[in-house]
């Protein structure tokens, strides 16, 4: 008989344990991913109306109980309460919007056919696999389930291990909403189990955001078996700070953009790329704006930074800005230890880095930003363009018919945005190219890529059958 996991959750405020959650067996697993097919059979055939209805349902969910769920996001990964509340709120939000908006981004597109009625559809295709991350450990997972659940899917859920109360809240929300039972579940399996699951056939497809190297794991397993991977992996976000930026507004742009989650996100901007015109007062003022955010108790809703998500996840990130720092980088503020219990680091700001220093090379994965000098905007554009990965891009200029140009023509990365800093949102499509994946999450094209797109072609009968060849 297979030994069953446990899950132990860390308090990264004070590295101190807290609750302990016993997990599936494999036999435990394939039960529940039968469970949750079966009931995806009878689901598939529900009308939107009542999708729609039940959606809602799950958004009034998430409200009514968003300070539990704030308050376990900070115990379980050190999220703060206030940015926790918002996730909460934009987890909500993006249910509405997919139970408004879902049968349009789903409605048959008509296609001339010089006389048989034709159209294009768009069926369900299954149960869908996600492995989610722990750095928006109810975001993820709700950018995900709300699509593929208004497409007529069902969702299981294989969630980061340091956060399994917060992926059985979100069973419990769809549970709670009025969901048919089954059709959402969460496992709690380690790791190495994730394969045996992908390659069950009454799993369709796989959703992954999470590091490359899982990313290539995933891959790898689901194509082995020719099913469909839609991954969101790593980004080193870069943003243009042109010689005509406003430098105020592009210094609170990139400490907002740098900040979020405590740097802990994918889409939060890592590289600032700047012409020397601007170089000294945009360090001046970023580092002024970084140094405002200062650790204190996640727990407080005036705190702007608690604790990273591990203590070995703090360590990791300061051994990168040792190196970069032996390496030639000027350190502007941060870059020590706190001499406490928990993970904690400050925010810390690298200037110029170059080729060869991790803050360059690397995603590093915390409230690190990293200055880099450009001579002018087309080398600007070639070391934005220089990382493996391409999830988000900036550019910060005054001239916006430039910046939309630069955005549109020259920035490879799925979201390039102007004067804003990079962020999800229910109605842009969200994504990356290179090593930040494929595919597409939210809007019309992301609730398409878990549906069968088929084409129906119906001619009255009796008629000629069409000759040609393929």
């Amino acid at each position: 008989m297979a030994e069953r996991p446990s899950f132990q959750t860390v308090d990264p405020s004070n590295d101190q344990p807290g609750r302990r959650y016993d997990g599936h067996t494999p036999d435990e697993a394939k039960a529940i991913v039968a469970s949750t097919y079966a009931a995806q059979q009878a689901w598939k055939r529900t009308s939107f109306a009542e999708r729609s209805r039940l959606m809602h349902a799950a958004a009034a969910v998430l409200r009514k109980r968003v300070d539990e769920f704030a308050e376990l996001m900070t115990a379980e990964m050190g999220k703060t309460v206030t940015e926790g509340r918002a996730e909460v709120e934009k987890c909500a939000m993006t249910c509405d919007v997919l139970a408004d908006q879902a049968e349009g981004y789903l409605a048959s597109i008509p296609v001339d056919m010089d006389g048989p009625k034709a159209m294009v559809v768009f069926r369900p295709i299954g149960v869908v696999l996600a492995v989610m991350p722990w750095n928006f450990p109810f975001w993820q997972v709700v950018r995900f389930a709300a699509p593929a659940l208004m497409a007529g899917n069902g969702g299981v859920l294989k969630h980061a291990s340091n956060v399994p109360g917060s992926a059985l809240a979100l069973e419990q929300v769809f549970e709670e909403a009025g969901f048919p039972k089954n059709l959402f579940r969460t496992l709690l399996i380690p790791s190495r189990d994730v394969k045996a699951v992908i390659d069950n056939p009454q799993i369709a497809a796989v959703t992954l955001t999470g590091s490359v190297g899982a990313g290539r794991e995933v891959a790898s397993a689901a194509g082995a078996v020719l099913k469909k991977a839609v991954l969101e992996l790593g980004g080193s976000d870069a943003y243009l700070v042109l010689e005509d930026a406003d430098i105020d507004h592009a210094a609170e742009v990139a400490v907002t953009a740098r900040m979020v989650n405590a740097g802990q996100s994918c889409i939060a901007g890592k590289r600032f790329i700047v012409l020397p015109q601007v170089r000294e007062a945009f360090e001046q003022a970023l580092t002024q704006r970084m140094q405002a955010f200062v650790l204190a108790d996640p727990r407080q809703k005036d705190t702007k930074l608690g604790p990273l998500q591990s203590s070995k996840a703090r360590d990791e990130i300061h051994d990168q800005v040792t190196r970069s720092i032996a390496a030639g980088a000027r350190l502007l503020c941060g870059g020590t230890v706190p001499d406490k219990p928990g993970a904690w680091y400050p925010a810390t700001v690298l200037a110029g880095c170059k080729s060869g220093m991790p803050a360059y090379d690397e995603e590093v994965f915390g409230p690190v930003a990293a200055i880099i000098d450009a001579r002018d905007e087309a080398d600007a554009i070639a070391i934005a363009n220089s990382s493996e990965y391409g999830l988000g891009s900036g550019v910060l200029t005054r001239d916006l018919a430039r910046g939309e140009r630069i955005a549109v023509e020259e920035l490879e990365a799925g979201m390039s945005f102007v004067n804003q800093n990079v962020r999800s949102d229910p109605r842009l499509p969200f994504g990356g190219v290179k090593h930040s994946g494929h595919g597409r999450e939210l809007t019309a094209f992301g609730i398409r890529e878990f549906t069968n797109i088929k084409s129906v072609l119906v001619h009255a009968s009796g008629a000629e059958p069409h000759k040609g060849s393929e």
